[in-house]
């Protein structure tokens, strides 16, 4: 009885304090603060507006032309490597001491000018020997041809013997036989007394001399021993130009060249590392028997005539000769041939404005432009500019400008 009695005036309690001035205007304040509360979160999401619906994007804008229509010959270009048409390493055929150099490094030396010299002395010493010696197998043949005339003589008269008579003749022929050994033995030492002198066996360019003066130097008239390199010379008047040909080039080289009259493809055109055109002139002289089954190539020479002196041994050049008539041809700016994998591609705007890829095979470069030999039709729109901003199948807003030519570009 009591717990209930304290609990209503408990209660009696709380609704009188509640009740009071100060408690009213507290939970006034509670009231308001949770409205403005709610208020502040609720606000954005109650006064935003609908959002707008995105305005689409205007399709991408390129530039169109149809390809440029030439009357082009048909060509091939190959990379060579510039070889010597005479090279020579010069090694001595006779040792000795090296006592002279005749040249600069480097010089243009002329066939027969004396480039090395050796100690001659020891090969002057031996052809003094061997023209001893024929003087000595002469004097002996003079006698034996005397004897055998008085062994004739008494063999006739019955004074003398027909061995006696045989013996005379057998020793004149041996005094002959001696003679002409030592003939031999001097034309020998003179050989060997002639080549301490070495001289330019053509004309052309030396290098520098691998032997100072004062070396001894092993020689050996067939190389069959180690012998001393000296130098090399290369010769300047024109040079090789070494290139290797595809399999498929080679074909068409060959058909084409078969529908020909003349010899189409005898001069070539080329064009070297520093240049961007083809300034000189050669000849196609040689094309191998064989192909190289190894790398399906087949290997091909054309000699050029070094007029500048700018055709150096080594050097890599472009190098490019027609292999048929001048047909008419397509050709598109490089830039808007895409690769594709093997293949290469270019894109075009078709009905509709969609952007459509076509399949196209490639030729060289003319004036600057791609030549298509294949896959593109003359009324065609390509892309040449805004290829970046567009992919097949998509629409394209074309605008239409026509392809520069630029004239003596390769």
């Amino acid at each position: 009885m009591s717990d209930v009695l304290t609990h209503r005036h408990a209660g009696a309690l709380s609704s009188q304090q509640f009740a009071r001035p100060g408690f009213k205007a507290w939970g006034v304040s509670l009231i308001a603060l949770g409205l403005v509360a709610g208020g502040v979160v609720a606000g954005p999401q109650l006064l935003a507006s609908p959002a707008a619906p995105a305005a689409p994007l205007a399709p991408p804008s390129v530039t169109v032309s149809e390809p440029v229509q030439r009357d082009v010959a048909g060509r091939l270009e190959f990379l060579g490597q510039f070889s010597a048409v005479q090279s020579v390493e010069l090694r001595a055929q006779v040792g000795g001491t090296l006592t002279q150099i005749g040249f600069k490094d480097g010089d243009v030396v002329h066939q027969g000018d004396l480039l090395f010299e050796i100690d001659p002395t020891p090969y002057q010493i031996k052809l003094s020997e061997a023209v001893a010696q024929v003087e000595s197998a002469r004097a002996r043949l003079d006698l034996a041809g005397r004897e055998l005339f008085r062994a004739n003589s008494l063999k006739q008269t019955g004074a003398g013997s027909v061995q006696s008579a045989d013996q005379k003749l057998a020793e004149q022929q041996s005094a002959q036989a001696a003679l002409d050994d030592a003939m031999a033995a001097v034309r020998d030492a003179k050989f060997d007394l002639d080549h301490t002198r070495i001289t330019a066996p053509f004309t052309g360019r030396i290098g520098t001399h691998m032997v100072s003066v004062g070396n001894l130097i092993s020689g050996s008239r067939a190389g069959t021993s180690p012998t001393t390199l000296l130098a090399t010379i290369v010769s300047t008047d024109s040079v090789y130009l070494n290139f290797d040909m595809s399999e498929a080039d080679y074909m068409a080289f060959l058909r084409n060249r078969q529908t020909q009259a003349g010899p189409l493809a005898d001069k070539v055109q080329i064009s070297l590392a520093d240049e961007k055109n083809f300034t000189h002139e050669g000849t196609l002289d040689f094309i191998d028997n064989t192909l190289d089954r190894s790398s399906g190539t087949i290997h091909a020479r054309a000699t050029v005539p070094d007029t500048d002196g700018l055709l150096t041994p080594g050097g890599f050049a472009r190098v490019r000769f027609n292999v048929a008539p001048p047909a008419t041809a397509l050709l598109v700016p490089d830039a808007s041939v895409l690769p594709d994998q093997s293949s290469h591609i270019v894109l075009t705007v078709g009905p509709n404005n969609v952007v459509t890829p076509k399949l196209v095979q490639l030729g060289d470069l003319r004036d600057g432009l791609r030549v298509i030999r294949a896959g593109l039709a003359p009324s065609d729109r390509v892309i040449v500019n805004g290829i970046p901003t567009v992919r097949p199948g998509t629409i394209a807003t074309p605008h239409n400008e026509n392809i520069r030519v630029v004239s003596n570009q390769d």
